[in-house]
Order: C-alpha cells, then sequence, then structure tokens
C-alpha cells in the first residue's frame, strides 16, 4: 500500500508545507539519497499553537502536535523529491520539546511523530531519534521536529 493510501486510512493528509521562518534552506540533499528537513512546528493551515507542555497543554496534546510537525516535515520533504513512497526509511528524528521546569515526558511526546511515520513506512523503517526538553521554541509554538531520510534515487 502506497503512502497516501495509509494517510486517507488515518484521516490525514499532507498539508501545504510550512513557510520559512527565516534565512535557512528548508530542505537539503545531501550524500547519494538522503534529505535533511530543517525543524517543523505543529501549525496546518495557518492555525497557531502555542506554550509548552506541562503547563499549558497534557503529554497527550503535545503526541498531537508532535505528529502535526511530522506532517509539516513531509510536507516539505513532499516538495523536494515529489512522491513520499520514494521515502526508504527515516533515518534520524530530533524534538524539541517547550517544556514547564517539571515536565520530564519529552520522548512520549516524541512519540506522536514516531508513531506516524511506523503508520506509513512500517516499524521497521522508524528513525533513531532524539526528544530535548528546551525552555521555549520559536513563536512559542509547544514541539518542533527536524529529520533525515534516505528516499530512492
Amino acid at each position: 500500500m502506497n503512502v497516501y493510501e495509509k494517510l486517507k486510512e488515518l484521516n490525514l493528509e499532507i498539508p501545504a508545507a510550512p513557510p520559512k521562518g527565516g534565512v535557512y534552506s528548508p530542505c537539503q540533499e545531501f550524500g547519494d539519497n538522503l534529505v535533511y528537513i530543517s525543524g517543523c512546528g505543529p501549525a496546518i493551515g495557518g492555525e497557531k499553537v502555542a506554550g509548552k507542555l506541562g503547563k499549558d497543554f497534557t503529554t497527550e496534546e503535545g503526541k498531537t502536535f508532535s505528529r502535526d510537525a511530522m506532517l509539516n516535515v513531509l510536507a516539505v520533504l513532499q516538495d523536494k523529491i515529489g512522491d513520499l513512497n520514494k521515502v526508504k526509511k527515516g533515518v534520524k528524528i530530533l524534538t524539541f520539546v517547550a517544556s514547564a521546569e517539571d515536565f520530564y515526558e519529552q520522548p512520549a511526546v516524541a512519540n506522536g511523530g514516531s508513531e506516524l511515520l511506523a503508520a506509513l513506512f512500517g516499524q521497521e523503517c522508524v528513525p533513531a531519534r532524539s526528544a530535548i526538553g528546551v525552555n521555549v521554541l520559536p513563536g512559542n509554538i509547544p514541539v518542533e521536529t527536524e529529520a533525515i531520510f534516505e528516499i530512492e534515487k
């Protein structure tokens, strides 16, 4: 089954790629078949979200933000490679979680993005991952995710 059929089964779709928030490239190819996607937040369709996990949002809400950030990552990747069915596997993701001082569930929040990748590409293609708690993220967003994917050429 292809990625787009799986998205439909999950009642999800790839949004428009988010606009750049500064002077950087949203996507860079390197090596023979690797693509790095700059950090993406959870805003989809202009809907803003702001605050910290453990203060303004629950872990479950954070998982949704992480999933939405990954949808934005995939939107940038799709713009670059044209078809998400060219993804061989995720290599690495890094999820930043804006956290209250006593919030320690960053890995559970990051699961939202990891679970989406597992559902779309298979458990065997789930990337290595880090989940980092930070004091603040740009625009006061609660979650930001960056990723590296291996693609078919």
